[in-house]
């Protein structure tokens, strides 16, 4: 059951949304926008579902709203935890020495900061979300993801670009 409401900009709706948003600035925000689809099969009435999109960044000031491509991110699979303008989550590419990752990602990049290929995918009896939530950390910055049934992945985030730690300490 999701909590679909809409998303209003200058009284005017603009789009379907669910979840809590994410402050980035005073004046930017993202929240994830909600999908209406045909859920029919060939030969069925139509059946409409909501579930859970790509995520948006929206300017207060101008009432912009941009589509964020983050890299790997699927809806089923990738719960995003967000600090400042990263977001880190588990997510799927589909090149040959790709599978299930974890990412890191700024909003403006189309780059991930950060990627490690955890599995391969699609795996059996695999839960969604494939991961955890995220845990960041403030100095440094520093965002652990905890893949389920799988050993903790830590990145260290300097700039834009990030270190991944081996080794992961009980700190």
């Amino acid at each position: 059951m999701l909590r679909v409401r809409p998303l209003l900009v200058d009284n005017v709706q603009r789009e379907w949304t669910v979840g809590d948003l994410h402050e980035v600035t005073d004046r930017s925000f993202t929240i994830r926008r909600a999908l209406r689809l045909n859920d029919a099969l060939p030969g069925e009435a139509a059946r409409w579902s909501w579930q859970p999109g790509p995520w948006l960044l929206v300017d207060r000031s101008t009432g912009r709203i941009t589509a964020l491509h983050l890299p790997a991110f699927d809806p089923e699979v990738s719960e995003v935890t967000w600090f400042r303008d990263y977001a880190a989550y588990c997510g799927i590419t589909t090149t040959a020495r790709g599978g299930l990752v974890a990412v890191v990602a700024q909003v403006g990049s189309r780059k991930a900061v950060a990627e490690r290929v955890i599995s391969k995918w699609p795996l059996p009896s695999t839960p969604h979300p494939a991961c955890g939530p995220s845990r960041w950390q403030r100095l440094p910055i520093r965002a652990t993801l905890q893949p389920n049934g799988g050993e903790p992945i830590t990145f260290d985030v300097v700039g834009t670009s990030s270190l991944i730690e081996e080794g992961e300490s009980d700190e």
